[in-house]
């Protein structure tokens, strides 16, 4: 009776988990592969045992309460330390191996993806990469990929997607642009400026340039002679060679911007971000190499791992 008590316990928080993650009782149902109704039971047996609310529920979503907020950060890091301890017991670490499909961008892959790899095979040599640098949307089982890191939310709601960083927007141009054409500082100055323009692949439109004005977002249309699509590092580089202002994810321009290549211009109207998410089929039995990947990915971006072997995010 004790052991039933415990396996319906550690089903109620691995439910509890995965129904913050997704964001709604419907979402958890369809990844754990039962009903929105026996998830809301499950939970709710949890929050009668505890004494207190863990969701606010409406009609039209649920979210985590204060206390609910603090107990799931409790409860991934106590599952993430059970299935460590079940995957040591088991000899589990000693089958870390085979080949792990990636897609990933290119500056993010150069500057930040491709090191935390070569470190992860350096401590399990019998896992091997396959990894594409580049900007476009994949279809993961056309392509036969595995995991993708994007800079933008997936339509096919059949993904999982966990966030690895948010990454703030720069304004940048080098000190030579800067003083043949003068250093912008309103909105309006960006009129008599040469702005870089990106291409989206997948729309064929460009990217908006993204401010907070007065406490408020903008997405600005902004012109220039200079376009380039595919790959957002070229913006950088353009912009290094006095070609105009970029707008681009800090990352990108990090280097650039420590040796003075590139300076930050119209910092008081920055506050916007680019966010970046590690993508992967949702899949409640991920191969054990998969796992491994995604843990040390989301812990070089300091991130929660996935954690316990039962559960996919």
């Amino acid at each position: 009776m004790i052991r039933a008590l415990d396996d319906l316990m550690l089903g109620s928080l691995e439910l509890f988990c995965l129904a913050a993650e997704c964001g709604g009782f419907s979402a958890a149902a369809q990844r754990a592969g039962l009903t929105p109704a026996a998830v809301s039971r499950s939970v709710g047996r949890l929050e009668a045992r505890l004494g207190t609310r863990l969701f606010v529920r409406s009609t039209r979503r649920v979210r985590l309460t204060e206390a609910g907020r603090l107990y799931h950060q409790e409860c991934r890091a106590a599952l993430s330390r059970l299935g460590e301890a079940e995957r040591r017991l088991a000899g589990v670490q000693a089958q870390v191996a085979g080949t792990v499909r990636l897609s990933v961008p290119t500056a993010l892959g150069h500057r930040r993806v491709l090191p935390a790899l070569a470190g992860l095979r350096r401590q399990w040599p019998a896992l091997d990469f396959d990894v594409h640098l580049d900007n476009r949307n994949v279809d993961f089982i056309a392509e036969g990929f595995d995991l993708a890191i994007r800079g933008r939310e997936p339509p096919d709601s059949g993904l999982v997607a966990r966030r690895l960083l948010d990454d703030p927007l720069v304004v940048v141009a080098a000190p030579d642009y800067l003083r043949r054409r003068g250093t912008p500082v309103t909105i309006d100055d960006l009129a008599q400026h040469d702005c870089l323009q990106f291409i989206l692949p997948s729309t064929g439109q460009r990217v908006p340039w993204q401010f907070r004005v007065d406490g408020r977002d903008l997405d600005l249309a902004t012109r220039g002679g200079m376009c380039c699509s595919g790959d957002v590092q070229a913006q950088v580089t353009l912009a290094r060679e006095g070609a105009g202002l970029a707008q681009v994810a800090s990352h990108m321009a990090a280097s650039e911007l420590a040796r003075g290549e590139l300076v930050e211009v119209m910092a008081a109207h920055a506050g916007r971000s680019r966010p970046f998410s590690l993508l992967y089929p949702a899949d409640r039995h991920m191969p054990q190499r998969l796992r491994v990947v995604v843990d040390h990915l989301l812990t070089t971006f300091g991130r929660q791992p996935v954690g316990h072997v039962g559960a996919t995010a």
